[in-house]
């Protein structure tokens, strides 16, 4: 018999491909600026999927926390807009810090004078917070359910923050910054085909770049750490470090998705770090498939995509709708949409299920 295509690792590099190539045509066959931005916010969604694949899927981690990183990034990009549009001289302070009696910048945000350095701090800040989290949590061997009652705390702490802090965040309110990010001399409509494709150049060269990573050894460690880390740890491996980068590369993903959020949007709240858009997070990768993530990005542009042409006439339920799907996933899918892919392409080159059943390292794609 003939072995199922899906495992084949040329034809997977190749779906993944095609797929962002056919993305990358979307601006040449619609021309429809408010179309192309919602598209740029499902590349963005995608990312965030991609990064709960990677630390769940890959890594056995449920981390309910992937808004951190995302939330983090957000503001880091929507400050460093914000201070595109001030003036050193005659107007160095925003709007919202004067009506909360504000009247010189806080320390906060003199970095973000300068656009490079702002955009590193956008990146560096939710990255490293999450190795120091992730080493806190790991080296004391917290796991399973308990990782994700820590990291569901945590993001509570940090929306807490964003909405006390109004005079520094603007609360509730969030920063709007007035005008589109500009980098290298180029301003960025977030209606453009620039914008899309910054977004999904983003979601490609992250995604590929995880699953490059997750082919070489190092993957292979971490899916076995996802599969009993005590076989690993007696193995002689160091299972916090590797439990600790999976978690840190995540979150880097899920920054650079927050980083392009607000790129696209010209907004950033507290609602950035709300629990509802990790869970979110969580549901895309689960209805795609978590163990892989081309999976991944097509749950979240799917889910949202429904949420886009449903969400108008359920309005009221959509919510209910969202956790059935999930219910149902559980239930029924617990491969998700490539789990169906993969039965179908097995029966096609016939090879059954359960024959391949026993690679399991070799199914996460």
């Amino acid at each position: 018999m003939s072995a199922n295509i899906y495992h084949n690792r040329k034809a997977q590099w190749l779906a993944y491909i095609g797929l962002f190539c056919l993305l990358a045509l979307v601006p040449a066959l619609f021309d429809s600026p408010f179309l192309l931005n919602q598209l740029a916010r499902y590349a963005v969604f995608a990312m965030l999927a991609v990064s709960v694949s990677l630390v769940w899927g890959y890594g056995g981690i449920l981390s309910l926390g992937q808004g951190i990183a995302f939330g983090l990034a957000a503001y880091g990009m929507g400050m460093t807009m914000q201070m595109q549009f001030q003036d050193p001289v005659s107007d160095p302070v925003p709007s919202f810090m004067l009506t909360n009696d504000l009247s010189t910048l806080p320390l906060l945000w003199e970095p973000f004078w300068s656009t490079p350095i702002g955009l590193a701090l956008t990146i560096a800040v939710p990255t490293i917070f999450f190795i120091g989290f992730g080493a806190m949590m790991f080296q004391a061997r917290v796991a399973g359910v308990f990782v994700a009652i820590m990291t569901l705390a945590m993001l509570a702490a940090w929306y807490a923050m964003a909405y006390d802090m109004q005079p520094f965040t603007s609360g509730f309110n969030g920063i709007s910054p007035p005008m589109p990010f500009e980098f290298a001399g180029v301003s960025i409509d977030p209606y453009s085909p620039t914008a899309y494709l910054i977004c999904v150049g983003f979601l490609a060269a992250l995604t590929l770049s995880a699953k490059l990573l997750m082919q070489s050894k190092f993957g292979l460690i971490v899916q076995a750490i996802r599969d009993d880390p005590e076989r690993v740890r007696f193995l002689g491996y160091n299972v916090a470090y590797y439990q600790v980068i999976v978690f840190a590369i995540s979150g880097f993903i899920a920054a650079c998705g927050g980083l392009c959020w607000v790129m696209v949007v010209q907004y950033v709240s507290p609602t950035s770090l709300e629990l509802t858009l990790s869970v979110s997070a969580v549901i895309w990768a689960a209805v795609g498939g978590r163990l892989s993530l081309l999976g991944a990005i097509l749950g979240a542009y799917l889910v949202n995509g429904l949420q886009s042409y449903m969400g108008d006439e359920l309005q009221d339920v959509w919510m209910i709708v969202l956790g059935s799907i999930f219910i149902g996933v559980v239930l029924f899918l617990p491969r998700g949409l490539v789990g169906l892919i993969e039965d179908a392409l097995g029966y096609f080159t016939g090879k059954s299920e359960t024959e391949t059943s026993g690679v399991a390292i070799e199914r996460a794609v």
